[in-house]
């Protein structure tokens, strides 16, 4: 007996939107869980790159107090390397992360650090 091949998936009418609002949660989401920030700290905008999205995102990050690098220059190490290295590695990161959930297309993400927050491995002071 011969089957005949699936069909193409039914086409159905209408559209979805995913208000800027929405995208912007899921941004600030990923990114706090990505740096480890409060999402209260971390405020996103968006930018068309060429019919892309492109995502700007301002933030402090969570580094070592000075006295705790003075005692164990390995904290560096320990908190992911220095706030430049951290960073750049959360971009792809984040990237992919809000692409998948959104499914939304994203050209890039930027990240502006906007101060520090002296943690000693707990919380953020």
């Amino acid at each position: 007996m011969v089957t005949a091949a699936p069909s193409a998936p039914e086409r159905l009418a209408g559209h979805n939107r995913i208000s800027t609002q929405a995208l912007t949660s899921t941004a600030c989401a990923v990114a706090a869980d990505v740096l480890r920030v409060p999402v209260r700290d971390i405020r996103a905008s968006w930018f068309d790159d060429a019919g892309l999205l492109a995502l700007s995102l301002a933030l402090p990050i969570a580094i070592p107090s000075l006295h705790r690098v003075a005692a164990d220059p390995a904290a560096v190490e320990v908190f992911g390397g220095s706030v430049q290295e951290r960073a750049h590695r959360a971009k792809a990161e984040i990237l992919e992360r809000v692409m998948r959930l959104s499914g939304s297309r994203l050209s890039r993400v930027d990240i502006r650090v906007t101060g520090a927050r002296v943690s000693d491995g707990g919380r953020a002071r």
